[in-house]
């Protein structure tokens, strides 16, 4: 489990979020719960290495506020809109690990926020539902 986003940036940072909520759960052996920051290609070997990717991250795809959407990005066009310069990293990270040969599914919980918010690391209400929601989902899955 991946969560990504500038925790610096309010709910920007909800897939970092995410799974330090995640961690407080009683997980299937072998479940690594990773802070992936704004990402970046020094995420490409946790990616290789893993049996089964998901990935958590803010999105601004103009659905409402907290909506959580679950895809399987295959390439980077497949990835929904994010906010922050982990945006670029995220996407070509994803290209770079299936043009390398990665053969497992990725599948992505982008979590819909209000783009417009002041600098701060907690998150907002509409951040903290699906935080809470999104993580009780992955914890039974």
């Amino acid at each position: 489990m991946l969560g990504l986003g500038n925790v610096l940036m309010g709910d920007e940072g909800i897939g970092v979020h995410v799974v330090r909520a995640l961690e407080l759960h009683t997980l299937p052996e072998g479940t690594e719960c990773l802070d992936g920051g704004t990402g970046g290609f020094v995420l490409l070997e946790p990616l290789q290495s893993a049996d089964r990717i998901i990935l958590v991250d803010a999105a601004a795809d103009g659905n409402p506020i907290g909506t959580v959407t679950r895809t399987t990005p295959r390439f980077s066009r497949d990835y929904p809109p994010t906010l922050t310069a982990h945006d670029i990293g995220v996407k070509d990270l994803l290209d770079v690990f299936y043009i390398l040969g990665g053969e497992r599914e990725v599948v992505l919980y982008a979590i819909t926020i209000d783009p417009r918010q002041p600098i701060r690391m907690s998150l907002s209400a509409g951040g903290r539902r699906p935080r809470g929601s999104v993580a009780e989902d992955l914890a039974q899955s």
